[in-house]
């Protein structure tokens, strides 16, 4: 690859991260969400209820970043904190049965991002294109990390 090629690519993908970005906020804020929320809800639906500190390492996300949308989606009723039986410094987190009712919009949301995304590509299965971006995410994850980032399957 030579230098121009690097630029093009590197240009590329910045502008695909950033448009996916900014529909994704388009999309959920009709739901009442910001984007990285979805990935709180979809988590609990996926594993059930967790502590807070599992559930910042299950989206990929830093504490403070996750106290902060945790405290938002409960707020908004979509989530509920509840002290833990075995740790008195743990909380765990769960979906309310508001929360649960969103998961259905969610999906729409994640389908309708996803075929938008992808419109107009011709001779690529999804499934190929799925296997190059999980491809790339895995060159560029930190030395050890063996995490292959990616949502929960279960909405």
């Amino acid at each position: 690859m030579d230098s121009a090629q690097a630029h093009a690519l590197n240009s590329a993908i910045r502008a695909l991260t950033l448009r996916h970005r900014a529909r994704a906020a388009e999309l959920l804020a009709e739901l009442g969400l910001h984007p990285g929320q979805e990935f709180v809800l979809m988590a609990l639906a996926a594993k059930g209820p967790q502590v807070q500190r599992r559930l910042a390492e299950e989206i990929g996300c830093e504490p403070p970043t996750i106290t902060h949308m945790v405290r938002k989606l409960e707020a908004a009723g979509h989530i509920a904190r509840v002290p833990s039986a075995d740790d008195r410094r743990a909380t765990i987190v769960e979906l309310t049965p508001q929360g649960r009712g969103l998961l259905g919009r969610l999906d729409e949301v994640w389908l309708t991002l996803a075929a938008e995304t992808v419109a107009g590509i011709a001779g690529t299965s999804p499934g190929q294109i799925i296997d190059l971006l999980r491809d790339m995410a895995a060159n560029l994850r930190p030395a050890g990390d063996a995490a292959v980032l990616e949502p929960p399957h279960a909405i």
